[in-house]
């Protein structure tokens, strides 16, 4: 059994998933994926993730839709979700935590300040 924090990516953009992916198991965490929210919540069910890398555009199920049914499930609401977004209004930002969002990040930004954030949020 790893003691590693397990993180959940959710993100249609493969290539954003990659390079998450590489950074993240490089600082110590196992990674998994999932190309939309319906397969997000399906994953996040089935291993049990320390946190979950929420995109907000996506096919199928916004990352909006997706909170908020994480959120609402009693198996799945105490995972901390962080939400990535190119939408940086803060409009978009209240959105998210509206639906349960525990932290949002504008894209772009810097890996360490997402690392910080991944971080602050797992305590």
């Amino acid at each position: 059994m790893s003691d590693k924090k397990k993180i959940l990516i959710v993100d249609d953009e493969e290539d954003i998933v990659e390079m998450l992916q590489l950074r993240l198991e490089a600082n110590g965490f196992d990674v998994d994926s999932a190309s939309n929210g319906r397969d997000g919540i399906d994953k996040a069910a089935e291993i049990e993730p320390d946190l979950i890398l929420l995109d907000v555009m996506m096919p199928i199920m916004t990352g909006y839709e997706a909170c908020k049914e994480l959120k609402s499930r009693d198996d799945l609401k105490s995972i901390p979700v962080l939400m990535l977004s190119a939408r940086a209004l803060e409009k978009d930002e209240k959105q998210g935590e509206a639906v349960g969002a525990d932290a949002y990040v504008s894209k772009p930004y810097t890996f360490d300040e997402l690392l910080d954030e991944i971080n602050a949020l797992l305590g």
